[in-house]
């Protein structure tokens, strides 16, 4: 990818509209109110969040529930990069996906078509959701960052809003068939960080330092 997106032109006007998927009208109040009940669900640092899009929200990742605890917390509607086997986990899930507007993610090789549809949705003023350490964590703990998240960051200028997310590694590990124990869960926001744009921006260099800047980030939040 040798041509710039930089999206540093294209800043949302303040109070613009955001076209609501159907499904996260429809699901976004009753399934926070089952985390709220049964899960003793809060967020924090919601202040941190800019007033609308575009930008990153990166975040750490266990499983299947970081995405739905994320997507609860943050206001506006969020497309998530996502794997190949969490897009097509089911039959019905690639209708549910295209719906919402996650975009599919290869990481078994370097996917320049899956970040030229990331960066193209930052262009239209959307929030991107990115677990930046690709597959769940399997230990819950954080792993080291892959390098999309800087690339993304880095080309579109957006800024990043670190998350952490508690309790779902608790809630899922050691359980079958998918159905989480009751465990608290917390997600909190940090600070957003951008990355400003400059002649490096794509070298392997800069790509490594905003990495680990976004991974700190994430760490902070966790500690």
């Amino acid at each position: 990818m040798t041509r710039s997106t930089a999206l540093s032109s294209v800043v949302r006007p303040a109070g613009a509209p955001t076209a609501t998927p159907l499904l996260y009208r429809a699901l976004r109040g009753p399934v926070r109110a089952a985390l709220e009940r049964w899960f003793d669900y809060r967020v924090e640092g919601l202040e941190h969040l800019p007033a609308g899009g575009p930008y990153l929200v990166a975040a750490n990742h266990h499983n299947y529930l970081d995405g739905i605890v994320l997507a609860v917390a943050v206001p506006e509607p969020i497309s998530f990069i996502v794997m190949p086997r969490v897009f097509r986990a089911t039959p019905l899930h690639p209708l549910f996906h295209r719906h919402v507007g996650s975009i599919p993610i290869n990481l078994a090789r370097p996917d320049v078509g899956a970040l030229r549809r990331a960066l193209a949705a930052l262009a239209e003023r959307r929030i991107i959701g990115i677990f930046p350490e690709g597959p769940f964590s399997t230990r819950g703990r954080l792993e080291p960052g892959l390098p999309g998240v800087a690339l993304l960051a880095l080309r579109s200028g957006v800024p990043v809003v670190p998350a952490g997310i508690r309790g779902t590694y608790e809630a899922l590990v050691g359980r079958r068939g998918y159905v989480p124990r009751r465990a608290p869960l917390t997600v909190a926001f940090g600070r957003p960080r951008v990355f400003p744009e400059d002649g490096a921006r794509g070298s392997r260099t800069a790509r490594a330092s905003a990495t680990q800047r976004i991974m700190d980030d994430i760490a902070a939040l966790l500690a």
